[in-house]
């Protein structure tokens, strides 16, 4: 019965992070800024570091079942 939110959940997380660091690896491979007005560098580090734990986060939920 509880599983159903822990799918939808980690579902989520999946491809919100996925869709996050390929679309920030595409931004960073043409060499466009992430974030209009900040260091790329930064920008890039931080939206890659939030990708990486909404997959961690997917993970997690989906081995929660």
């Amino acid at each position: 019965m509880e599983s159903g939110p822990a799918i939808f959940a980690g579902v989520v997380f999946a491809l919100f992070g996925g869709a996050l660091l390929g679309w920030t690896g595409t931004r960073v491979r043409r060499g466009e800024p992430v974030a209009q007005g900040v260091n790329q560098v930064a920008s890039a580090t931080l939206a890659g570091a939030a990708g990486a734990i909404a997959l961690g986060l997917a993970g997690y939920c989906l081995t929660r079942l």
